[in-house]
């Protein structure tokens, strides 16, 4: 029996919810903290010198969302550590690559894991139930099946959001109460760390907080970011767009008979005819789960169901370099493997999570009540995104 994902609840304004989800995921924290500073060790990168990185990248934060340096100041209070260590579990890989000495960069040019993952939306057309389906098999260090948590977060300044993300980080993929879901998943080009950019993770958080779908697109669509990113952004009325993200360009692949599925590399014909895809070095597999994971939805579209789903992404074509991966070495010899099978329906205000699903299937459900929804958007808050 896998232990399943904690569910964190906060509320509040943003320092206090904070401290909230300090506390009850403290445990969980430290231990994603102490597993990524082990690995600056290895770096020869000390406390004071990842410090120091992190005041150098602070800025970008503060520019993009203040309120997520109060929130981070409150998780660090909360968990007892310090504020750096929070900072890091949300910007760890533009921290690292984007670090100010040119020796430090060269060193570190390759030396973050690429997390895998494999998307799907289902759009309610396909679905046998009529229901958008946005689910996710996300591939990344073995270990952060102990440091992952679930996120529930009622907000005062709008539409209450759930996400899974690792603890202590703002957000991964998920949905919010007016219907707009995320998943991301690991894209690379040869375009990647020439500039600073938003962390991935908090741009991800601000469309969880998004109102608008508008706006939520626009903020993966044009966020200027340090590396390459796939995003799927839906709603659940039935749009879905999934934006391969270069750092300053987007790129856009859209559902084809209502069924989406993307995996680490780029499919976008424009995208390709104008960067070097540089992750399949890396990733070769990403070359067949897509196209595993849409063969066997495809014969089903129009009577797709979340079994199904789930199905395709328990694939084991190729183990243990499928579509769900078992604990493997991968090319970096780390442990890698698909740490959580998510899956969500968000117009009923659903999340499924199976954690380490190669090993086991027991799905735990977390609700998010959608009767909080705002109906209408506050023209302040719009004139303010805007």
């Amino acid at each position: 029996m896998v232990e399943p994902f904690p569910l964190i609840e906060i509320s509040g304004p943003p320092r206090e919810r904070g401290r909230q989800y300090g506390q009850k995921a403290a445990e969980r924290i430290r231990k994603g903290t102490s597993h990524y500073f082990a690995q600056l060790k290895e770096l020869s990168l000390d406390s004071a010198g990842s410090s120091a990185l992190v005041r150098d990248y602070l800025p970008v934060i503060e520019a993009f969302e203040p309120t997520y340096v109060e929130e981070m100041h409150g998780i660090a209070e909360g968990a007892a550590v310090p504020f750096e260590d929070v900072v890091l579990l949300n910007a760890r890989t533009e921290i690292l690559k984007l670090a100010a000495r040119p020796d430090l960069r060269a060193r570190l040019a390759g030396e973050d894991d690429p997390d895998g993952c494999t998307g799907v939306v289902v759009l309610p057309a396909a679905s046998k139930a009529g229901r958008l389906i946005h689910a996710q098999n996300w591939d990344w260090k073995r270990e952060c099946a102990e440091t992952a948590v679930v996120l529930k977060v009622r907000r005062d300044d709008g539409p209450d959001l759930m996400t899974f993300t690792e603890a202590g980080a703002l957000g991964r993929c998920g949905f919010n109460a007016v219907g707009i879901a995320i998943t991301a998943n690991y894209l690379e080009s040869d375009r990647d760390y020439r500039q600073v950019g938003v962390p991935l993770a908090l741009i991800r958080r601000k469309v969880l907080e998004s109102e608008h779908l508008a706006l939520a697109m626009r903020s993966v669509y044009c966020t200027q970011k340090s590396a390459a990113n796939n995003m799927i952004v839906s709603h659940c009325e039935g749009v879905a767009i999934d934006f391969e993200c270069a750092p300053d360009e987007t790129f856009q692949v859209h559902p084809d008979r209502g069924l989406l599925v993307h995996a680490n590399h780029f499919v976008s014909p424009v995208a390709l005819g104008k960067l070097k895809d540089t992750g399949i070095l890396n990733t070769p597999d990403s070359l067949y789960r897509d196209v595993r994971v849409r063969g066997i939805l495809e014969p089903q579209i129009g009577d797709i169901t979340l079994d199904a789903v789930k199905e395709a992404l328990f694939d084991d074509f190729a183990t243990p370099w499928a579509v769900c991966r078992p604990p493997r070495r991968n090319l970096s010899n780390n442990l890698s493997a698909t740490v959580a099978m998510i899956l969500m329906e968000p117009e009923r205000g659903v999340m499924e999570v199976a954690p380490l699903p190669a090993l086991n299937r027991q799905f735990t459900t977390y609700t998010l009540d959608m009767a909080t929804a705002r109906k209408s958007a506050d023209p302040q808050a719009m004139a303010k995104a805007v």
